[in-house]
């Protein structure tokens, strides 16, 4: 018996008898991220990285002179899983300034969650010049939407592999770990008193998103399922969509098309690709 299959064995049975506890336990493994080393080819961007401390301790990674992009990375991510990209960007002539979120990297922290990642980006944006353009990836394009709720400022703004609601996250969490019925109501409750929002305000359709957005997702996604974009475009007054054949969750934030869809985004141009308004 794998590790999975154990797990989801003991939370089938213990879920019955003591959900509470089993939907504590999994609360706990639900909001606490592994912090995992980068990739060999993230390496050479951040050896070029200058470290920055923002308020309360947030650290952040700054790359490049010229209008200010902020970047924030999914669950278990880093900054320079963004490193195709930021390369574009500096070249391009912006400054790219991607953050650890909470209990990521050298921020600080041992919990982490969307509200606790758009704060972040609150946080951050209260310190650096206006900004051109919001990108994220995963949790991270969650947080930086409801971030645009709370008051971001930004010109436009990109979400990749984003869900759309977090009560869907919590429910492919909870069925993935084998959770009973009565366990799984429970992590919804514990997640929603940790979080301070009611969960289904954590959903893209009840949001007012106006300014201009690209929102990509991978149809491999395999983490996220890609209709998540479609309900978030239809939410999204001024999106253009860009599906991608391949990708998978993490791999398509170096996808040629979806760089190309960012640059056009951050200066205006139509570009072809797989894309539907």
């Amino acid at each position: 018996m794998n590790t999975l299959s154990w797990i989801r064995s003991v939370n089938g049975t213990l879920g019955r008898l003591a959900p509470e506890h089993v939907a504590g336990k999994m609360r706990r493994a639900f909001m606490t991220p592994r912090n995992l080393p980068p990739r060999e080819w993230e390496l050479p961007l951040l050896a070029r990285a200058e470290r920055i401390t923002l308020r309360f301790g947030l650290s952040a990674l700054r790359w490049g002179q010229g209008p200010t992009v902020l970047l924030m990375h999914g669950w278990e991510g880093r900054p320079t899983q963004f490193a195709h990209l930021i390369d574009t960007l500096v070249q391009s002539g912006y400054t790219a300034v991607a953050l650890e979120g909470p209990a990521h990297g050298h921020s600080p922290g041992n919990q982490a969650h969307v509200v606790l990642f758009a704060r972040a980006l609150l946080e951050a944006a209260a310190e650096l010049p206006p900004l051109h353009a919001v990108i994220g990836h995963s949790m991270g394009g969650s947080s930086v939407m409801l971030a645009l709720q709370w008051g971001l400022r930004a010109e436009a703004a990109v979400s990749v592999a984003a869900p759309a609601q977090l009560l869907g996250v919590l429910r492919r969490f909870a069925n993935h770990l084998g959770m009973p019925t009565r366990a799984r109501a429970a992590f919804v409750r514990q997640i929603e008193r940790d979080v301070g929002i009611p969960i289904g305000r954590l959903d893209v359709g009840g949001y007012q998103l106006e300014i201009p957005a690209l929102i990509a997702h991978a149809e491999d996604d395999s983490l996220v399922p890609a209709s998540e974009a479609q309900a978030i475009h239809r939410a999204w007054f001024d999106s253009r969509l860009l599906m991608l054949p391949d990708g998978g969750h993490q791999r398509v934030l170096s996808d040629p098309k979806l760089i190309d869809g960012v640059m056009a985004l951050l200066t205006r141009r139509l570009v072809p690709a797989r894309q539907s308004a």
